[in-house]
Parts: structure tokens; sequence; C-alpha cells
């Protein structure tokens, strides 16, 4: 059987199954209080590792996840992402690594989740208007400043995640991936290989109909949904894959946390890894 847990940056355990806060909305005030009910519905259930971001409604997602949660439990693992910004002239939201951007963004997480230190702060993309050194060399001295503990990087290839070992200790990576979209297979296996943890995000999502069926035929022979059956792969799939599902429901969140339990035999297990071979032209 798989592990449940896994050591983010070698010393910070958590549980594999955990939670994308991205889906909470944070308002009006009746959909704000579903949001904070499901949020400390999570931690009720174990989820000990919590996704946020500062482009989640610039830090309005932060602010609910401290106001739901605050204090934290001993153990609970909230993570955040900079990197993306809102243009004062457009509105519009872009990547900016600069850094001023990235130190303003982590002096306001900080502010938010009502911590002196963000465990675990992840780069939301790589900013190609500005040199990755400058970039990475910002986070790391935050990290020397000790007002972040382990660094991350999100939607990076091999290459990409190379170069940045080279400047910084890459302690976690959140790339796009699924059964049924696993573009990144080789940025897994690149962190499996060296013992980083692997976030996927968008851990659910469907294809054909055909593949569909597939996912939903392996569900009833388990007695569980397909939702279970999808995140139940992921775990199986490498041990370093720490998916974060996220929703706003809490019978959502219930059956996602429940797929921790799902058992997939061999043969279940071989049929879902052939169905990206059988998705190609």
């Amino acid at each position: 059987m798989a592990s449940t847990t896994f050591r983010i940056g070698g010393d910070l355990d958590v549980r594999r199954l955990g939670f994308g806060a991205m889906h909470l909305p944070t308002e009006p005030a009746a959909e704000r209080e579903a949001a904070l009910a499901v949020a400390r519905r999570a931690v009720e259930l174990g989820v000990t590792l919590i996704d946020t971001a500062h482009l989640y409604g610039g830090g309005a997602n932060e602010e609910l996840l401290a106001e739901a949660l605050h204090p934290y439990p001993e153990g609970l693992l909230i993570t955040t992402k900079v990197g993306v910004a809102r243009s004062a002239e457009t509105g519009e939201w872009g990547l900016d690594g600069r850094p001023a951007v990235l130190r303003g963004q982590v002096d306001a997480a900080l502010r938010r989740l009502r911590v002196e230190r963000i465990e675990l702060l992840q780069l939301h993309r790589i900013d190609p208007e500005t040199p990755l050194a400058d970039q990475l060399g910002t986070l790391r001295e935050l990290q020397t400043e000790g007002r972040v503990g382990r660094i991350g990087l999100s939607e990076v290839t091999v290459a990409e995640l190379d170069r940045a070992r080279e400047i910084i200790d890459v302690a976690s990576v959140q790339n796009r991936y699924n059964v049924l979209d696993r573009e990144h297979e080789p940025v897994l296996r690149a962190c499996e290989a060296t013992g980083i943890a692997f976030l996927p995000w968008r851990p659910v999502a469907w294809g054909t109909s055909g593949e569909r069926a597939e996912i939903a035929a392996v569900a009833a022979e388990l007695d569980a949904t397909p939702t279970q059956v999808a995140l139940a792969w992921l775990l199986g799939h490498s041990p370093v894959v720490l998916p974060i599902p996220g929703t706003a429901r809490i019978d959502h969140l219930e059956e996602n946390l429940a797929a921790a339990n799902l058992q997939l035999t061999p043969a279940h297990r071989e049929r879902l890894d052939r169905l990206p071979e059988q998705a190609k032209p």
C-alpha cells in the first residue's frame, strides 16, 4: 500500500491528499460562510496541505483561509504562490517576477495569512521578462531572512527545473497533471528521481466519452466514483505525487478525501495507465 504521507523538502510531513482552495468563493457573504465551512471541514478530515495563491482574488483567498483556520492547528501547511500581478494601468493579470513585486506579494501573504514565515512558497510561473536568477535569487533571500521556509515552482519543464536547481533547493513542483493529461510525465519523473514533491493541479479532468466510460467502468467495479478513481490512480502512480483537488462543496470534499482509502487492483491500474495511449490519433 502506498504511503499516505510525504516529507516536503525532506523535513515537512504532510498527508499526500491535500486541498486546493482556488475554488472557494470569498463573496458574497452567504457563499463566503459556506467556503469557510469547507476549509474547516477539510482540516477536520485530516488535510494537512492546503494550496492557495496571490492570484486567487488578489490575496482574498489567503485572507479567507486565515479567517477560517487561524490560529492554525499544529502540522497544517498552507502553501501560497507569488509571481502573477495585476497591472495598475489595465487591470489585467500577467506574469511579474520582478524582485520588488515578489517581495511585496510575500509581505502581503505573511500579513493576510497571519504568519511570520511561509513554510512553502511557490513561484506561480517563471516570468520570461525577468532573469531567472533574479526571480529565484529574491526567493532565496527571503528564505535566508527567515520569511520563507522552502521554495517551489509551478508549470516548469525539466530544463527549467534543472536550471532552477542550480540556484535554489527546489522543494516542490506544481504542474497540470491527471490520468488523462500526462504532458508533464518527464517533470514528474525528474521530481521522483530527486525527491521533490509533485503537486498536480487539475488532478481530475475528463477527456472523450470513451475515456470517461473506462474510468466510470473501473469506478463501478470498485463501488467508487470516477473522481475517486482518478485521485486513487494519482496516489498510486508515484510516491512523490500530492494531489490537491479543490471544491466549494463539503460533499465533494468528503468524496475526494475518501479516495485515499480506495485501492486499485493491478488490472484496474493497467487499464487506466493505457488511457493516454488510447487517446492518441
